[in-house]
């Protein structure tokens, strides 16, 4: 399973917006080593800091090691991915949710999200809401 940056937030709060269902599917996912982010998730986060949209308990890149040291799959941008990313057809053109869709398709898992232009993406893709 592949986690959207804003999931992997939500979880980190343990936001009551990630819903009771989607927390049910990732800790079943979480207890199979199966629980994902691309890297560019840890980019977009980093930025968000910078730009003060959101607050960690720590600095990014020692919140990014506890993540890695407690389980979470981190899945490096590579050229294929990268390449993938540009072939999406009729998706939205942010360069960030088009590298973690590419990188769910790319390793075939789901993508959890709650991000309504990838829930109505005509494309081929298992998609699981967030907020459910």
């Amino acid at each position: 399973m592949i986690l959207d940056t804003h999931t992997l937030l939500w979880m980190d709060r343990d936001d009551p917006v990630l819903g009771a269902q989607a927390r049910r599917q990732i800790e079943i996912a979480w207890r199979a080593g199966a629980v994902a982010v691309s890297a560019i998730s840890f980019w977009e986060v980093a930025m968000l800091a910078e730009r003060g949209r959101v607050v960690l308990p720590v600095p990014v890149d020692r919140w990014r090691a506890d993540w890695l040291q407690a389980g979470l799959v981190e899945i490096p941008l590579d050229g294929r991915i990268a390449l993938l990313s540009c072939q999406l057809e009729n998706f939205h053109r942010d360069p960030a949710d088009r590298f973690i869709v590419a990188t769910a398709i790319d390793r075939k898992a789901p993508i959890m999200t709650a991000d309504q232009k990838i829930l109505d993406w005509q494309g081929t893709l298992e998609r699981l809401d967030a907020r459910g």
